[in-house]
């Protein structure tokens, strides 16, 4: 996976926005106005972001793939992971743990965020 196939896979989700918060060299991904992916602009031949996880299920994937999957990097460590791509996930599993943080996000949203997103085509 590359940086433009992430970008891809990020806006084709439903209400996706991307933002630069942080200044110019961090790529932010949003759903409902909260942050579900970060990712550093600079990464050319090291692809890793940051995503929000399941504190439970964050700490089994970092045992299971300790090259891979870290404690996110300057974020809360209980619930986001830095994912470094092209070690020893697919892609696939990559996009899994994207969906897995929008998710996560998208629940947590108020009732009425979470219905007007359900409204867009």
């Amino acid at each position: 996976m590359n940086i433009e196939l992430l970008r891809e896979y990020c806006i084709r989700k439903k209400a996706v926005t991307e933002e630069l918060p942080f200044g110019p060299d961090t790529l932010v991904f949003k759903v409902g106005g909260k942050v579900f992916l970060l990712v550093g602009l600079d990464q050319v031949d090291q692809l890793t972001f940051n995503v929000k996880c399941d504190p439970e299920r964050a700490v089994e994937l970092r045992a299971d793939y300790p090259q891979t999957v870290l404690p996110g990097y300057h974020m809360n460590k209980k619930h986001w992971n830095t994912v470094h791509c092209n070690r020893e996930l697919s892609d696939k599993a990559v996009e899994e743990l994207i969906d897995h943080s929008y998710q996560l996000v998208f629940h947590s949203l108020t009732k009425a965020v979470k219905d007007s997103i359900a409204l867009l085509p």
